[in-house]
């Protein structure tokens, strides 16, 4: 007989006072720090019922808690509503669904309410601790990089204006814009702009909107070093002239097309450059160069709108000999694999290499999308399409909750700094703990044998001190 590997354990029918997710504690500590619970407490004012018992600001700090703890849904509010010795008095489902079909009644006042406390927060956060190097205020090392991109997420039943996208499925393609907190951290949801499934990643006036919404997220300080950057999905002529009038950078992707490929052309062998990784080392089989003199004269635009790209635009291009097994694509000339980037970015130390891959890590908006699809928005719960957009809210909510935790516990020399909410989840939230009273206190315990309580009692540490 093989011996009995794990310890006979009986599932005991009695039940315990314990606390499922203790490391929420952090978060709770970081709402108030943040003074978010404050913050839209004031804002919801009036949206909230006379006779209500339940704060519609705490709400939706609840919803996004859940939402944190890893939940995808309103009915998960049960996880948190189950622990009130630690969130206190949690709203029943009944009187959720009002609150949210309230605020989806009026969600063109109420999204700028919401994102007007969000604002008020990240401000308080950032002026604690800026979550990116360098000093605010300069452009020696502390520009704040913006990400847009749109992403699909899936419809599984017939939802308001859920309609088959470009890429044959069926559900929405919201635009979503994330400040990146470099090598050091992660980042955190600026705007999440929920749009019909059809809507096209290249909507100009759609990147100009979400830009604009953005910009008014960051604290007044930081607004004036932004650089601006997307994929080819942004390269339009009206949205590059809007960030270039509104004094920012951009690192935009450009297109490959016929005025590309004759540029590379005419380009001489001595103008490529070794292009280089991140760590700062030469890059096997790649170069860079810039194709500004080389291109073109463009074809003006035939739509309204700007007719010319922006004065001090720059074209620059990559060539990689691509992977064995790789396609070539169209765009690719000569065995070389042909991406382009445009940006308006000079001055001494912005060499061609260093630009180039700091555009190349625009591949991290991609990791935020799939962090944001682990936190509440692989799924969009409603059939409304405005409580859909008030559930994007609570989803950017509970990302700024994690992204905020992680930036007010941690020294940015902390590998926990960089984890993704899956990670962070398994760790740090999800470790159980009781409640003990004992000389006048009530003190939450945790597992002797956690791995992790070191990290744990650091953050609560930085946290009471905020």
């Amino acid at each position: 007989m093989k011996p009995n590997l794990y310890p006979p354990l009986v599932l005991d029918r009695g039940r315990e006072s314990l606390i499922s997710s203790s490391g929420a504690l952090l978060l709770r500590e970081t709402i108030r720090v943040s003074t978010l619970g404050r913050a839209l407490s004031q804002v919801l004012t009036p949206w909230r019922s006379p006779r209500s018992i339940h704060d519609p600001g705490k709400v939706l700090i609840d919803l996004a808690t859940a939402v944190a703890l890893g939940g995808d849904c309103a009915a998960d509010l049960a996880v948190v509503r189950a622990q009130p010795a630690l969130f206190g008095l949690v709203a029943s489902d009944p009187t959720v669904s009002r609150l949210v079909t309230t605020l989806a009644g009026d969600v063109e006042n109420v999204l700028p309410a919401i994102r007007q406390a969000r604002a008020q927060a990240r401000a308080a956060v950032w002026t604690r601790r800026r979550p990116l190097a360098g000093r605010s205020g300069s452009r020696d090392g502390g520009q704040v990089i913006v990400d847009l991109d749109s992403t699909l997420v899936t419809a599984h039943s017939d939802k308001e204006l859920a309609e088959p996208t470009y890429k044959r499925t069926f559900g929405f393609a919201p635009m979503c814009v994330f400040v990146d907190h470099g090598e050091d951290g992660t980042g955190e949801p600026l705007v999440l702009e929920l749009r019909s499934g059809k809507a096209s990643p290249f909507d100009k006036q759609d990147h100009i909107t979400a830009l604009d919404h953005a910009l008014a997220q960051l604290p007044a300080a930081e607004r004036g070093q932004v650089l601006v950057r997307t994929d080819s999905g942004g390269c339009s002529k009206a949205f590059l002239h809007h960030i270039t009038d509104a004094g920012l950078e951009y690192s935009i992707g450009f297109p490959a097309h016929d005025t590309v490929k004759a540029a590379i052309e005419a380009i001489p062998v001595r103008a490529w450059r070794a292009a280089i990784d991140s760590d700062g080392e030469s890059r096997d089989g790649a170069q860079v160069a810039e194709l500004t003199a080389w291109m073109p004269e463009p074809t003006r635009a035939t739509r309204p709108g700007p007719q010319d790209w922006p004065d001090g635009m720059r074209v620059i291009v990559r060539r990689e000999r691509p992977h064995p097994g790789a396609q070539l694509r169209l765009t690719d000339a000569d065995g070389w694999r042909i991406t382009c980037f445009a940006t308006n970015t000079r001055g001494p130390g912005w060499t061609l290499p260093v630009l180039e891959v700091r555009h190349r890590q625009r591949a991290r908006a991609e990791d935020r999308i799939r962090a944001l699809k682990d936190t509440g928005m692989r799924n969009l719960p409603f059939h409304g399409f405005a409580q859909n957009q008030i559930w994007l809210e609570i989803v950017s909510l509970a990302a700024e909750l994690l992204a905020w935790t992680q930036t007010l516990a941690w020294d940015e020399r902390a590998q926990v700094r960089r984890w993704e909410p899956k990670r962070l989840r398994l760790r740090i939230l999800a470790v159980a703990g009781r409640i003990v009273h004992t000389g006048r206190r009530w003190l939450l315990r945790l597992p002797r044998g956690w791995p992790h309580n070191q990290l744990i009692d650091t953050a609560w540490t930085a946290l009471r001190a905020a």
